[in-house]
């Protein structure tokens, strides 16, 4: 089974049925705000670095709406990747009517083309991308192809822990006691829902199957390292980004983390 295909369908199907409104808030945003839709501890980040003359892109970029908020650092040229052509025909008229120098490009992030090896100065992964790959030794060769010598890769993501709780609707979940482990920290099968993508609807909906994956912080240090890659911070946060575990925050449980790792 291949389960990208499924998959893409899920996602997809999620784009058409969005709530209304959802993405019309770019052009606004991007007028009046320093980094939108770029989460305040990465938007801090990047704020140490020159962008000026760079070329970014966004690997699982969705809309397009984060590469567009970073391209406002100074960028030269930004690149979207996301296996949802929907998202993609959004993102490219969307650029288009705000004269942004962005391409988005439809594809299976492992079947990204040859011809964007050594392309990228930096590459940005953010919430939500990790978990829909299995094999992430795989998905981190790719990004260290797609990276210049020296390039960096900047990750803001759930941390893996996450994955030990329930969620609100799940039948482990236990609302007098979110904090309650329920999985395994290194649960190998896939997460299978059909429940619908909630964050972009603003409901569940019976949707086409999807799957995601759970990983470990160390599966995501050896993908980044056995790739030629050096880490050079990772920093961890006890607050939830996902919208799914505000239960947890600040109560001194990791719940999200950024990283920032250099091809050698």
């Amino acid at each position: 089974m291949d389960y990208t295909v499924n998959n893409k369908e899920a996602w997809e199907e999620a784009f058409n049925k969005h709530k209304e409104g959802w993405g019309d808030d770019i052009n606004s945003r991007l007028a009046n705000e320093n980094l939108p839709f770029i989460e305040e501890v990465l938007a801090e980040e990047l704020t140490r670095y020159d962008f000026k003359a760079k070329a970014i892109a966004q690997f699982c970029c969705n809309n397009g709406r984060e590469l567009m908020g970073l391209m406002k650092l100074g960028a030269s040229s930004g690149t979207g990747f996301d296996i949802a052509e929907n998202m993609i025909a959004f993102a490219n008229k969307k650029a288009g009517e705000l004269e942004l120098n962005c391409n988005f490009i439809a594809t299976d992030i492992r079947d990204i083309k040859e011809s964007y090896n050594n392309s990228f100065d930096y590459i940005f992964i953010t919430i939500g991308a990790l978990a829909w790959f299995r094999d992430l030794k795989v998905f981190f060769e790719k990004v260290a192809a797609c990276l210049k010598p020296q390039g960096l890769l900047f990750i803001h993501e759930m941390h893996p822990v996450t994955g030990m709780f329930g969620v609100y609707g799940e039948e482990n979940f236990d609302e007098s006691m979110p904090e309650k482990v329920v999985n395994s920290y290194f649960k190998e099968e896939p997460w299978i829902e059909n429940n619908g993508m909630g964050y972009m609807c603003g409901k569940d909906y019976e949707s086409k199957t999807f799957y995601s994956y759970s990983h470990t912080l160390s599966d995501i240090l050896n993908g980044i390292i056995q790739n030629g890659m050096n880490i050079t911070k990772l920093k961890e946060f006890d607050y939830d980004i996902s919208e799914s575990f505000q239960e947890l925050s600040n109560k001194g449980i990791p719940l999200s983390f950024l990283l920032v790792s250099q091809k050698k």
